[in-house]
């Protein structure tokens, strides 16, 4: 096809009719092919290089010897391509790539690093997290992949591919039957190949690679770390025009052509190959009824909830405060957190703890030492199951004997009640101690209440500033 193009070329020095078949002796027909001119890419038609055109460019012969003398120019009127200011389109097709700022053609390895340089040095000189800086880092990210997927050339398919935000590895277990995501059939390892994607675990045949339409999943979950908190929000078939949601085939309640499945978490309707009957937990259901029974989802669904389900996003108290009143565990489970936060300065500043790694007792939770509000599905799942409240105590009690008992460093920024003075030393996450919201005093919980009078602390401490501030007397200026 592409000789039958060049051959009609105006320009191109070569006859547009047949070529003779009469020639006499096997030589003829090599001899004939010697004495055609030779095509240069000065005689090519000119392509314009605007957005979305390079694919053709990239077909030419010889592309491999275009050097900035011999690009061809743009048409005039023509924009000049900048992906800076265009929807990144890295993966959608892999025989161009594009670079923040300017042209370039990555046919070779070189080129390829070449490009990564200046992406690098483009990153560099944008504005700190910015939108465009973000998709600078990404569009590098795919051109390292890229490089990689070229370094491979005695594989007959690539370790790589990078497809939709997918990044696609070649699988090398044989002997484990997957199931397609894109084609709804067996991948039988032994015989064929297939990828993984290793964002979001997208599994398909390299067949099925280039029908690939759904984006990545985990790039929603990047940018957008957020759950439908409405309880299966049913809008109709109607309003998908009787299509899937995500393939857009044609379903209908029937089953003609194709069955319609809802997914309970967006209330849209599928088809059967993009709905699978998976059951999954639903957050809007457990947030709002505590209902943790699974319910049948999409595919493309399962993977969002399954990467989002330890993502801490959940802020029970101003979703659904009276979940407290009814659940007794999360009332436990908030004192616990409550009392690890006011261990949290002890552990700061104390050297023993920094070299013990205590915190690091809850690196699976990081957002338990830094707020007591957040909860991810995954937490709700433990304290519906019992495991997060044994969990917490035995961590708490931990973090208590070291403050207590095991650090007099620790024990000597311990506080003495002020309103009986008797006792022993007193902690603000003790059970029956009560800390004044002012100054953070720490006082018997019995003493507190039954006290009239304000926090001998904070008495202190106004007189102290009433002092300082007051105005000198007569005598004084005399």
């Amino acid at each position: 096809m592409l000789w039958n193009m060049m051959r009609s070329w105006p320009g191109s020095g070569r006859p547009t009719s047949t070529p003779s078949t009469s020639s006499s002796g096997p030589g003829s027909m090599s001899r004939g092919l010697a004495r055609r001119p030779q095509t240069s890419l000065q005689k090519l038609p000119s392509f314009p290089l605007g957005k979305g055109r390079l694919t053709s460019l990239c077909c030419l012969p010889h592309l491999h010897t275009l050097t900035p003398e011999t690009l061809p120019e743009l048409a005039p009127g023509e924009p000049e391509f900048h992906c800076a200011e265009r929807v990144m389109d890295l993966g959608l097709s892999e025989d161009h790539f594009s670079r923040p700022v300017g042209l370039f053609l990555a046919s070779d390895i070189q080129q390829l690093r070449q490009a990564i340089e200046e992406c690098k040095q483009v990153i560099l000189e944008l504005p700190e997290q910015s939108e465009r800086q973000k998709d600078a880092v990404v569009r590098l990210i795919h051109l390292r992949l890229k490089l990689q997927e070229l370094k491979d050339p005695n594989e007959d398919e690539p370790n790589i591919r990078v497809l939709l935000e997918h990044r696609f590895y070649k699988e090398k277990s044989k002997s484990v039957k997957q199931t397609c995501d894109k084609c709804n059939t067996i991948i039988w390892g032994l015989i064929q190949t297939w990828y993984t994607c290793t964002g979001c675990y997208y599994r398909c045949h390299s067949k099925c690679l280039n029908l690939i339409s759904k984006p990545c999943v985990r790039s929603k979950v990047s940018h957008q770390a957020e759950y439908e908190l409405n309880i299966c929000p049913e809008a109709g078939l109607d309003s998908q025009d009787y299509r899937c949601a995500e393939c857009r085939a044609p379903i209908s309640l029937r089953g003609v052509p194709s069955e319609a499945r809802q997914c309970d978490y967006t209330g849209q309707y599928y088809c059967s190959h993009c709905h699978w009957n998976d059951l999954a937990v639903i957050p809007a259901r457990v947030v709002h009824n505590w209902d943790f029974e699974p319910r049948k989802v999409s595919r493309c669904s399962l993977r969002y909830l399954a990467l989002m389900v330890s993502r801490p996003v959940l802020r029970l108290r101003e979703i659904n405060p009276l979940l407290f009143n009814y659940v007794e565990e999360l009332v436990e489970i908030r004192k616990l957190r409550q009392d690890i936060l006011l261990m949290k300065p002890y552990f700061i500043t104390c050297k023993e703890a920094m070299e013990a790694r205590l915190l690091l007792q809850l690196q699976d939770r990081q957002h338990f030492v830094e707020n007591d509000e957040m909860y991810s599905v995954q937490d709700l799942l433990d304290a519906h199951t019992g495991r997060l409240g044994c969990s917490l105590t035995e961590t708490h009690t931990l973090f208590a004997k070291h403050i207590k008992l095991d650090c007099e460093r620790c024990q000597a920024k311990g506080f003495v009640c002020e309103l009986c003075r008797e006792g022993d030393v007193l902690f603000p996450f003790d059970s029956h101690t009560s800390v004044c919201s002012d100054c953070s005093a720490v006082f018997h919980r019995d003493c507190y209440y039954d006290n009239s009078t304000t926090c001998p602390k904070c008495a202190r401490l106004m007189l102290r500033k009433q002092s300082l501030f007051q105005e000198p007397g007569p005598d004084v200026d005399a």
